[in-house]
């Protein structure tokens, strides 16, 4: 049996490693961390991603865990500007916290399959008939393919993340509220049926001193059920992360290596499909895997991948650039498209990812 070597333990390289033994390859994968644990808070599972899933037959597994999103609110300066509802239609997204996904994937996995505290520094050390990196942002395995790659750069915005539970209940009707402020988005979504996940999206001049001031900052002008929310969370609960951008690469691996995930396209959170593209990149990979040429298979898998996952990364500084702003005129820009687009027109909007996007994997 063919063997592959997945570094990274995260939830694209657990999703490959499903992908792959689903098209009958012998995988390992190799962590650095000592523990498996999945850190981080909750994610939005698009259609697209909920596609990915089923084709993995998780679906049924995960979905159950989070809450599909069935009503969300714009709001800006106190006032609801566009509520969009979707009750009675099929599952647009589902909005789920993190350990739940990744330890639906460890499951399905199994953990004979893991080798934990090793960390990976050449691709000479690992012996297999396909190496996949899957090792994140810092990958090594990116390193070691392109070491003349330019560092990622400041991408001028921070975003702070939490998880607040007990506080299902302080949402009201919506399942999903984003306030759209003055160099600050703020957004809420219930992850389960008692936590709320929230983010706030800054621009890098008002992430100055601790966390807890530069939240009471952001929240300074919410209304006070919103904010009551963010200030329900743990200290252990909240991290502010500086954002970085990548310039996104086309030729991604050579010979019997590629990359997955953030390893190969890192995007800023304002896209919203950092989980679902590397989703959608194990399926394809299990697709292109299925020939007996490993090395045409995995360029097979990059030339399907690469250019929409360029599309992505390069759409969230655009979409930054609108929902975090200090411009007056883009403000005013904005929160009128918001008012004047139909809720039908936002619907569709939430489907663009919805198409088959490995069509020519499959045919071959």
């Amino acid at each position: 049996m063919r063997r592959a070597i997945i570094v990274g333990a995260g939830i694209g390289g657990l999703a490959a490693a499903v992908s792959l033994r689903r098209a009958g390859w012998a995988v390992q994968v190799v962590e650095q961390a000592a523990s498996p644990r999945e850190l981080g808070f909750a994610l939005a599972l698009a259609p697209n991603a909920l596609k990915a899933l089923r084709e993995l037959g998780l679906e049924q597994k995960v979905v159950p865990q989070g809450i599909a999103v069935k009503a969300f609110e714009v709001r800006s300066r106190g006032r609801v500007i566009k509520r969009v509802d979707f009750r009675g239609e099929a599952i647009q997204s589902v909005v789920l916290l993190r350990p739940a996904l990744h330890g639906t994937l460890l499951a399905e996995v199994g953990g004979d399959v893991l080798t934990l505290d090793r960390r990976v520094e050449s691709l000479d050390e690992l012996d297999a008939d396909v190496v996949i990196g899957a090792d994140g942002v810092a990958s090594a395995i990116r390193r070691a393919l392109h070491p003349a790659e330019p560092p990622a750069r400041p991408s001028g915005y921070h975003a702070l993340r939490g998880v607040s539970y007990d506080a299902g209940d302080r949402l009201g009707t919506a399942d999903a509220v984003v306030y759209l402020g003055d160099g600050v988005e703020i957004g809420f979504a219930r992850a389960s049926t008692t936590a709320v996940y929230w983010y706030v999206s800054l621009l890098d001049e008002f992430a100055i001193g601790n966390t807890a001031s530069i939240v009471e900052r952001c929240l300074a002008g919410l209304d006070e059920t919103a904010a009551s929310i963010a200030r329900a969370a743990r200290p252990d609960d909240v991290r502010l992360d500086r954002l970085f951008f990548r310039k996104p690469i086309s030729d991604w691996g050579r010979g019997r290596v590629t990359l997955l995930g953030d390893a190969a396209h890192p995007m800023l959170p304002h896209t919203a499909q950092g989980a679902a593209q590397a989703l959608e990149d194990a399926v394809a990979l299990g697709l292109a895997l299925r020939g007996s040429d490993v090395a045409a298979a995995l360029r097979r898998y990059e030339r399907v991948r690469a250019p929409r996952t360029a599309a992505v990364v390069r759409t969230g500084p655009r979409i930054a650039a609108m929902t975090t702003t200090r411009s007056p005129l883009r403000i005013a820009f904005r929160n009128a498209l918001v008012h004047l687009t139909p809720a039908r027109a936002l619907s569709m909007a939430l489907n663009l990812h919805a198409r088959d996007p490995h069509r020519a994997l499959r045919d071959e």
